[in-house]
């Protein structure tokens, strides 16, 4: 009987061993997730100078450019950094690899956007899709204009638009010059007279006009209606580049300090009555034609006609409202950005004289003087590219590229981001990264053709992304380039081109949502083309 307890007993030790083991290691566990969760999450280093209630605020306020405020502190206080914009938390980053791990492993965390007046009020209640918060009614906008609007297949069938909007405002302009030949009474030859254009205004017209023609079908002639229909979308631009006060500290926007918001609200009248005429008008032109075949060749408004239900309502968002608010934002978004950086690369182009007659002769060489430039050639100029890459990389026309907002917690590099935390990528300092980039502050585009010659620009390689990246990148890049290219080879392969004297461009940036040249581009333009060709 003792033999048989002495017995059992020895068989229990080892589970009574493993039991007290099993509970240790409970204890441990326990004790190690309280601690855990317990323990302070670290937050990113935060820039000194804030102020009680505004925070930041008066670091950002000038003279200089925010971004340009921006890149100091990033030298200061690293590439990630936070300030406090009256009440919201604001993630400074100014670096590639932290970008990439912001658009890559965290994209779906930053995918939001801050309601933020200007969206509100002039993007039709955050119905524009390039500023509307992620969810159901982003992903199916995007859907639409990325397959149907944006789409390769769609942006080849509508080139010889493009090529018409171009070619008219050559013709234009050579016409121009005759003008002035003409009127010319000093006896000088009639060659040797330059016109004189400021060419901020004459790429917005041109930018203007091209998309304008895209998604409206409409060609902007030189009267008075359509000079006026372009104030408000300069309007939409100088407001939404503008500090509201009530978008950092909510609020007082009951007291609408500076009277921005009745502004807005003013320019969003206009905006809505003009875009609301087209889609009237082409209603009533899709109905006279109702039953016939629909030809290829239609405009976008067109397109968002036929494959929006006319009974749809997304998120609060009738049809009626989807087609304006996505019209309205491919006008306004391939018409700023596209003049920003044309203006920049003209600029740069009369700084770098060598570079111009690169560009020329590259022209002169693959399309020759007996004809004009068609988008067919585009892809023949390889140096051209490369002008408008390093444009780009110096000069990004969105330098802080478009706010975005932390939907959940993430980590980034480290540090723990709660959600509701703003992020603006400085991308002006992350594309002059000495790292990646030798002399990085000079225009040197042969850059792109030989040592950073697979650095795409579409959102793969987080060292060069002036569309921005991730999930939220602009859907509209083949478009725009399309543009721009075909926009600064005809120009170049058209004119002459000098500056007054001979003197060198200002180069001085303007603070707003977009990087404008601070001041006008003049410049001196003859024709370099057999007078025939100029129509």
């Amino acid at each position: 009987m003792v033999m048989d307890l002495i017995i059992s007993g020895q068989s229990t030790v080892p589970f009574i061993i493993l039991g007290f083991l099993l509970f240790l290691y409970a204890i441990f566990f326990l004790s190690r997730s309280f601690k855990n969760k317990t323990a302070p999450r670290k937050p990113p280093p935060e820039a000194g100078g804030a102020w009680p209630v505004i925070g930041h605020l008066h670091l950002l306020g000038g003279p200089e450019p925010p971004h340009i405020a921006l890149a100091k502190m990033a030298d200061k206080y690293g590439p990630i950094f936070s300030l406090r914009l009256g009440v919201h938390s604001t993630l400074i980053v100014s670096s590639w690899e932290i970008a990439k791990e912001c658009f890559t492993v965290n994209d779906l965390a930053f995918a939001g956007r801050p309601k933020i007046l200007a969206f509100e009020i002039m993007g039709y209640n955050f119905g524009m899709f390039g500023t509307s918060p992620y969810g159901p009614y982003w992903r199916h906008i995007r859907k639409i204009a990325t397959l149907e609007v944006l789409s390769n297949h769609r942006l080849q069938m509508l080139k010889h638009l493009r090529e018409s909007e171009v070619r008219s405002a050559m013709k234009d302009t050579y016409h121009r010059w005759v003008e002035l030949q003409n009127n010319n009474s000093s006896g000088q030859n009639s060659e040797s007279v330059p016109l004189l254009l400021e060419m901020n205004k004459w790429f917005g017209y041109l930018s203007f006009s091209v998309v304008l023609r895209i998604v409206a079908g409409k060609h902007l002639d030189e009267s008075e209606e359509n000079r006026t229909r372009m104030k408000p979308l300069r309007d939409f631009f100088d407001l939404t580049g503008e500090f509201v006060i009530s978008d950092a500290l909510p609020y007082l926007r009951w007291l609408d300090l500076g009277g921005k918001e009745k502004a807005m609200k003013k320019t969003a009248k206009e905006l809505d009555q003009f875009i609301q005429f087209w889609v009237d008008e082409h209603r009533r032109n899709r109905d006279a034609d109702s039953g016939q075949a629909k030809p290829e060749h239609s405009d976008f408004m067109d397109v968002l006609l036929n494959i929006v239900d006319e009974d749809e309502i997304i998120d609060g968002h009738d049809a009626n409202t989807i087609i304006k608010s996505t019209s309205l934002a491919l006008i306004l978004g391939g018409t700023d950005t596209t003049t920003v950086t044309l203006t920049w690369a003209l600029s740069l182009l009369l700084n770098n004289p060598q570079v111009l007659m690169n560009a020329v002769h590259e022209l002169d060489t693959k399309v020759g003087r007996e004809r004009i430039v068609l988008e067919s050639d585009l892809k023949n100029l390889p140096y051209l590219q490369a002008i408008l890459k390093e444009t780009m990389r110096l000069y990004p026309a969105a330098p802080l590229s478009v706010v975005h907002e932390a939907v959940e917690d993430c980590t980034v590099a480290g540090y723990h981001i709660p959600s509701g935390t703003r992020l603006l990528t400085n991308l002006s300092k992350l594309h002059r990264d000495p790292r990646v980039y030798e002399d990085p502050l000079e225009f040197k585009p042969e850059r792109f053709l030989t040592t950073h010659s697979g650095l795409e620009l579409r959102g793969q390689n987080l060292e060069f992304i002036p569309f921005g990246a991730g999930r939220r990148i602009c859907p509209g890049i083949s478009f725009a380039l399309l543009t721009m290219q075909l926009t600064l080879a005809s120009l170049l392969h058209c004119f002459d081109i000098a500056t007054p004297g001979n003197q060198p461009v200002d180069m001085r940036e303007q603070a707003g949502q977009t990087n404008m040249k601070a001041s006008p581009l003049q410049v001196l333009l003859k024709p370099r083309l057999p007078h025939h060709l100029y129509g």
